[in-house]
């Protein structure tokens, strides 16, 4: 199996998926195990002075004032992650608490904390056992970190709490950790708050949602060509010429996109009007603009993600000159508001997606196709009802298109008086993407019919692979009606899994 070294510097956003999603193994490099021992000794030597320093030998947040003596501050290190462990609500998906795990073990090698080297040692076995700490929906105000979501994982450390076992089972997480002769940690000076003090979720979850939006993006590019070509548009507003006047990298990305899958086709450029088009509607003729600044809002959000990926986001941290100082890095700020920018960005491409789809279903503006792509309109109702599932679909992801990080509220006390609510925006943007997947599924379902429908003309090679892939993979073809459902089902499967893009790919080569 494939193993993940984690050193001083950060990770990668690969790194990350392959922890999350692909079960990667996860090491510790010498380098890394000699800078947390280092940064060991200035914590225990701060710890030995009797002048109080935070989060060394005071309580946190507005208790901070307390200085606390030596007997307790190992009882204070526990009890930090026993009442932060206070989320609610359904359970977090299993890749996120995995990414949420790798990402403060990250942290946490940077030197930074002052951590002791045996605990990010056991952060790494309960990762390479398959121990999925139960982490809640509720808790997190991304600010101060992701504290509740954080204290379940370190509670499972501690051998208490629940956890998911490797086989998906639900148990105590003390049983697990013996299972797996993994032994508990017993927290010390710092400790505790270093375990939760970080904006780990948020930046994992932006990190997944910026690989499937990746995706998404190119399977709306081709989607967007299966609609021209449906409805008999042109495709010379896709030339090269015309997008490098506007020089914005993501609207030639898809333009091109769109161009090579369209490629060879004998349905674009018709017109069956008796008032023949001179322009094709907004929703066609725009698809590289709106695509494109959604693609220009991925390339932002991915730079933020590579910046915090080589943060060590931790308060107070451990400086080279060996200072303990407060700070306030752990303000999830920079990341809540690029996980807003993309569910704009998402909300804005689906909403695109749906308006084609009503073009193709209406028959005083789809240029000759049948009323809603019924095979006997009257008797059959065709696709009427899909194109409703996508609008809903598509308004809901306009509701989650308002931003989170526009919000804050108050707490502990008036101290952490302005927070980020990063992970609220990143809790939204995971449905977001999952409800884009769908509409994109729709639009591919109606314009593979249309194309189909246009009987006499041969569409682009590149559509043919898509529309015989999709049918391989159980997507139906015209006909009456039938339930539909089934069929949906499928178009989202092939778009989720990759198949669009796949296939389209067989013929164009690597599209952007």
């Amino acid at each position: 199996m494939h193993s993940v070294v984690v050193g001083t510097t950060g990770v990668t956003a690969h790194d990350v998926l392959a922890v999350a999603r692909a079960g990667a193994r996860v090491e510790l490099s010498e380098e890394a195990v000699a800078a947390l021992a280092a940064a060991r000794e200035i914590v225990d030597a701060l710890a030995a002075k009797p002048e109080p320093v935070y989060g060394v030998s005071t309580g946190f947040g507005a208790l901070a004032t307390r200085h606390i003596s030596p007997e307790l501050r190992a009882q204070l290190q526990r009890n930090i992650v026993r009442s932060h462990a206070a989320g609610m609500g359904p359970r977090v998906e299993r890749e996120v608490v995995r990414a949420l795990m790798f990402l403060r073990l990250k942290t946490v090698c940077s030197g930074h904390t002052g951590v002791r080297p045996e605990v990010a040692q056991t952060m790494a076995d309960v990762l390479n056992a398959g121990i999925t700490p139960v982490v809640h929906e509720y808790g997190s105000l991304g600010c101060s970190g992701d504290l509740a979501p954080l204290s379940h994982c370190a509670l499972a450390l501690m051998g208490e709490g629940d956890a998911e076992g490797p086989d998906g089972v639900v148990r105590p997480a003390g049983e697990l950790l013996r299972e797996h002769g993994i032994e508990p940690v017993e927290l010390r000076e710092k400790e505790g708050l270093a375990l939760l003090n970080g904006t780990d979720g948020m930046l994992g979850m932006l990190i997944m949602a910026l690989a499937d939006l990746d995706s998404l993006y190119t399977s709306a590019d081709i989607t967007a060509a299966l609609s021209l070509e449906g409805l008999l548009g042109t495709d010379k507003v896709l030339a090269p010429e015309l997008h490098a006047i506007r020089p914005h990298p993501g609207q030639a990305a898809s333009a091109a996109n769109m161009l090579a899958v369209l490629k060879g086709s004998q349905l674009t450029g018709h017109h069956q009007d008796d008032a023949p088009r001179v322009q094709d509607a907004y929703s066609v003729r725009c698809a590289p603009q709106v695509a494109g600044a959604g693609r220009d809002t991925l390339a932002h959000a991915r730079l933020v993600a590579e910046r915090e990926l080589a943060a060590a986001v931790d308060n107070p941290v451990v400086l080279p000159d060996g200072r303990v100082e407060s700070n306030g890095n752990f303000h999830g700020a920079p990341v809540a508001y690029v996980l807003d920018f993309l569910a704009i960005a998402a909300a804005d491409l689906g909403s695109i997606a749906e308006r084609r789809t009503d073009r193709l279903l209406d028959k005083n503006r789809s240029h000759g196709l049948p009323p809603f792509l019924a095979d006997d309109a009257g008797v059959d109702s065709g696709l009427m009802i899909a194109q409703y599932t996508q609008a809903a679909l598509v308004s809901e992801l306009k509701r989650l298109a308002v931003p989170a990080s526009a919000d804050s509220i108050p707490s502990s006390a008036m101290q952490e008086d302005h927070v980020s609510m990063g992970w609220s925006a990143a809790r939204k943007l995971r449905t977001a993407v999952d409800n884009l997947t769908r509409v994109i599924a729709v639009e591919l379902y109606a314009a593979a019919r249309a194309v189909e429908l246009r009987e006499g003309l041969e569409p682009a090679p590149a559509s043919r692979a898509v529309i015989e892939a999709a049918r391989a993979a159980g997507v139906g073809g015209p006909g009456p009606d039938r339930f539909l459902a089934p069929d949906l089902a499928a178009a989202d499967a092939f778009v989720r899994g990759g198949g669009l893009v796949a296939a389209a790919e067989k013929v164009t080569g690597p599209l952007r």
